[in-house]
C-alpha cells in the first residue's frame, strides 16, 4: 500500500511533468476547436493585405497570400496532432503485433521478423522516410505512410524485448497449463504488461511524428500549398526570412512547443509508470 501511495504522489510532484499535461490539454484542445476559433479563413487569399506584419487584427501577421497567420497556425494544430496520431497509431499497431509475436515464438519466427526489422533500421530514418514519400508521391498523406513505415521497427524491438522477459514468467506458465491457447495467452496476459511501455513511447513519438512529418513538408516532399500544416508554412516563409521573420517563426514556434511538451509529457510518464524509477525518486 505505501508503493501505491508513493505512485499516485510521484506526478503531481513533477512540475514539468504537470506543465506538459497542461500544455498537452491546450493543443488537443486547439486541434478540435482551434478552426471554429480562427478569426479568418485560412485558405482565403487578399492580396491587398500582403505580408503585413503582426497587428492588432493580425495577431501573427499575414503571408505572401494575404492569410492570415494565426488562423493557418490555429488551422495546423488539427492538421498535425491528427498526424501524430495516424502515425503512432499505424507503427505502434504493426509493431508491437509483430514484435508479441517475434518474442512470444522465437525460433525462425523471431529470426525472419528481427531481420527484417534490421533491415528498415539499418537505414537513417528520415533519408528512408524521404525516399518513401518520394516514390509514393508529395502529400500529407504520402508523409504519414513515409513515417509509419520507418518507425514500425521500433516498436517490434520494443515490444519483443518485453515479451522476452514475460514469457517464462510463473503466471503465464499457470496459462498454458490450464489449456489457455497462445492468442489468449498473449492478448490477456503479456499485452497488458507491455502497455505501460508502450504508452510512454508512443507519447515521445507523437512529437517526433510532427517533426518529422514538418521536415518532409519543408523540403518539398510532405503537405502542399494551400494546407496549413506548419511545416509547409515554415518552408514558404524561409523566402522571406530576412525581411519578414514572423511569417517562419510562429508555424516553427507551434513545432517546437508541440514536440517540447509532448517529449515532456512522455518522459514524465515513463518516470510515473516504471517501478524502479519510483523506488528511486521515493
Amino acid at each position: 500500500m505505501l508503493i501505491n501511495h508513493q505512485s499516485r504522489l510521484r506526478l503531481p510532484r513533477n512540475k514539468l511533468t504537470i506543465l506538459a499535461a497542461f500544455g498537452a490539454i491546450i493543443l488537443i484542445f486547439l486541434a478540435i476547436f482551434g478552426p471554429s476559433l480562427a478569426p479568418y479563413d485560412p485558405y482565403k487569399l487578399d492580396f491587398s493585405e500582403k505580408l503585413n506584419p503582426p497587428n492588432r487584427d493580425h495577431w501573427f501577421g499575414t503571408d505572401d497570400g494575404g492569410r492570415d497567420i494565426f488562423s493557418r497556425v490555429l488551422h495546423g494544430a488539427r492538421i498535425s496532432l491528427r498526424v501524430a496520431v495516424i502515425v503512432v497509431a499505424i507503427a505502434s499497431g504493426v509493431g508491437v503485433t509483430l514484435g508479441t509475436i517475434a518474442g512470444f515464438y522465437g525460433g525462425w519466427v523471431d529470426d525472419v521478423i528481427m531481420r527484417v526489422a534490421d533491415m528498415f533500421m539499418a537505414f537513417p530514418g528520415l533519408v528512408l522516410a524521404m525516399a518513401v514519400s518520394a516514390a509514393v508521391g508529395a502529400s500529407i498523406e504520402a508523409s504519414i505512410f513515409a513515417v509509419s513505415f520507418v518507425w514500425w521497427p521500433v516498436y517490434t524491438r520494443l515490444s519483443r524485448a518485453q515479451v522476452l522477459a514475460v514469457r517464462e514468467e510463473a503466471y503465464i506458465e499457470a496459462a498454458r497449463s490450464i489449456g489457455a491457447s497462445n492468442a489468449r495467452i498473449m492478448i490477456r496476459h503479456i499485452l497488458p504488461n507491455l502497455l505501460p511501455v508502450i504508452m510512454v513511447r508512443m507519447t515521445m513519438d507523437s512529437g517526433y511524428a510532427i517533426l518529422f512529418t514538418a521536415g518532409l513538408s519543408f523540403i518539398g516532399l510532405g503537405a502542399q500549398e494551400p494546407m496549413p500544416e506548419w511545416g509547409r508554412m515554415v518552408s514558404t516563409g524561409r523566402v522571406w526570412i530576412i525581411n519578414r521573420p514572423y511569417y517562419s517563426t510562429f508555424p516553427g514556434l507551434a513545432i517546437f512547443f508541440s514536440v517540447l511538451i509532448l517529449t515532456l509529457l512522455g518522459d514524465g510518464l515513463r518516470d510515473w509508470l516504471d517501478p524502479r524509477l519510483r523506488h528511486e525518486a521515493s
